[in-house]
């Protein structure tokens, strides 16, 4: 009854978590024809945006230094004395506003040099803008990180769809009403050329006003309540967090970092723009997982002493797989609508989705099978895995990206995220054994990919008949899973009768 009441408060919390992350990745997909087929691929603008958001993301794990995932710990830790949770957060939140305020102060300091060495030496504003965004963000991930730990996913929910709505609103003025507008003697002030600055400052004053959102968390900030003694064992529990974030992080960014200075010159930014955009397509993987992890990771941090934990983690796992292969398949089926979210200047790398969308499944997995070091305090090892597959990634990207361009940055994600899956589950069945059902999730990747390999060879001419075909292999996996999840599938039919 516990594992059955402790899985149903997981999912009951990823529907909603997933409900501002699945709206706001599909509104983002809605900006990316709006970017696409208002910024020419020729121009490389929209490789500008893809490269500076890669940049913001590490500088994101940077700044916020593991301290997220700490904080939950420590949180749980009842038999930490002294570990008052008030005086947790503000020291939390104390570490992590003081990193984000130096940092944006040593970038507004060095912002030609930095400027330079980026390859933006005539756009400083695209990256002071990106500093406060990502400083602002850092400072938020606690506040975001507090309301989860209490459970209120609504909350949650409510301040992401405000960030959401707004921001999608602005870019719909800024992109579609503006330009109509331009010609009006108070609208003097925009300029078609600089939408990409646009961009990055409409981003910025969306971020800035969600800080209000966050009045009863800030209210319950104490400075005093600062604990340097606290703050050096949250440290030495989150270093190895950092490594591993950075590492994390730079298997997902590293092919928008380096495509650019592995193919210099305007080129460069062309072709990232180009695979930049196609990709947005597979992002629908990151989507599931970050979903799942706003629940998943205080779930199991607050369970760790149930008995049932691990087998609770077993299913949840198999059932994430399960689900992602069902959307994989999903996007793969309805290819054909799906591209059309992009300009077709950009449909070139379409073949790069179905491998990006694989290494993102890889990357869910990871995550899931990777708490063993987590509950058992040996975050290194986390480090350890990243680093071991962000070497395969970089190693695969400057010896191919020259030869075979941004395919090299779909395939070494892959390769990089399947190498720190195989190794986490193989390590972390003998420090930490998980029951997970080999035999289950070994048989949904082979039906999966029998699949999906019968949808890429065999395809009718006409494309309605195309997405009829594929329909149908899709309810073919769909069928394969209510056939081997019987109890499950029972459960579900018996609830919604009543």
């Amino acid at each position: 009854m516990a594992n059955s009441t402790s899985l149903k408060k997981l999912f009951s919390d990823s529907v909603i978590y997933g409900l501002s992350s699945i709206i706001g990745r599909f509104l983002n997909y809605l900006l990316t024809p709006l970017y696409t087929y208002t910024i020419a691929a020729a121009t490389g603008g929209y490789g500008v945006v893809t490269n500076v958001y890669a940049y913001t993301a590490l500088l994101l794990v940077l700044l916020t230094f593991g301290m997220e995932t700490t904080y939950f710990y420590f949180a749980n830790r009842q038999s930490e004395k002294g570990t008052d949770e008030r005086r947790l957060f503000s020291t939390t939140l104390t570490a992590v506003g003081c990193v984000s305020a130096l940092f944006v102060v040593l970038v507004f300091i060095f912002i030609g040099p930095i400027a330079m060495k980026m390859g933006y030496p005539d756009h400083h504003e695209y990256l002071r803008t990106m500093a406060c965004i990502v400083a602002i963000d850092a400072f938020q991930s606690i506040l975001f990180a507090r309301i989860r730990q209490f459970g209120k996913a609504w909350k949650f929910f409510g301040l992401k769809m405000t960030f959401i709505t707004l921001s999608m609103a602005l870019n719909l003025i800024f992109f579609l009403v503006a330009p109509h507008w331009s010609h009006l003697p108070w609208m003097s002030w925009y300029h078609v050329e600089d939408c990409v600055a646009y961009i990055f400052y409409i981003n910025l004053f969306c971020t800035a006003v969600v800080t209000f959102g966050f009045a009863k968390e800030l209210k319950d900030y104490r400075l005093l309540s600062f604990d340097w003694q606290l703050l050096k064992k949250m440290l030495a529990y989150a270093w190895p967090l950092l490594i591993f974030g950075i590492v994390g992080v730079f298997n997902q960014v590293a092919d928008k970092i380096m495509l650019p200075k592995l193919i210099p010159g305007d080129d460069g930014r062309v072709k990232l723009g180009i695979y930049g955009a196609c990709v947005k397509i597979a992002m629908i993987m990151a989507l599931i997982t970050q979903a799942f992890r706003y629940a998943y990771e205080p779930f199991v941090f607050g369970g760790q002493r149930d008995k049932s934990s691990k087998q609770t983690q077993a299913q949840a796992t198999k059932y994430f797989i399960m689900f992602t292969l069902l959307a994989f398949l999903a996007v793969m089926c309805y290819m054909d609508v799906l591209k059309h979210f992009v300009s077709p200047d950009y449909w070139e790398a379409l073949p790069a989705v179905p491998i990006v969308m694989m290494a993102e499944i890889f990357m869910g997995i990871y995550f899931n099978l990777s708490f063993w070091y987590k509950l058992i305090g040996k975050t290194w090892w986390g480090a350890v895995m990243s680093a071991c597959g962000c070497a395969v990634l970089v190693a695969i990207n400057i010896i191919f990206v020259p030869r075979i361009g941004y395919m090299a940055c779909a395939w070494g994600g892959f390769f990089g995220y399947a190498v720190c899956m195989v190794m986490s589950y193989l390590i972390g069945q003998k420090k930490y054994p998980i029951p997970y059902p080999m035999k289950s999730i070994t048989a949904s990747f082979a039906v999966a990919m029998v699949l999906f390999a019968v949808m890429h060879y065999v395809q009718p001419s006409n494309m309605t008949l195309r997405l009829v075909f594929n329909t149908v292999l899709l309810l073919v996996y769909v069928a394969y899973f209510l056939l081997s999840e019987r109890e499950l599938t029972a459960k579900v039919l018996a609830r919604l009768r009543r």
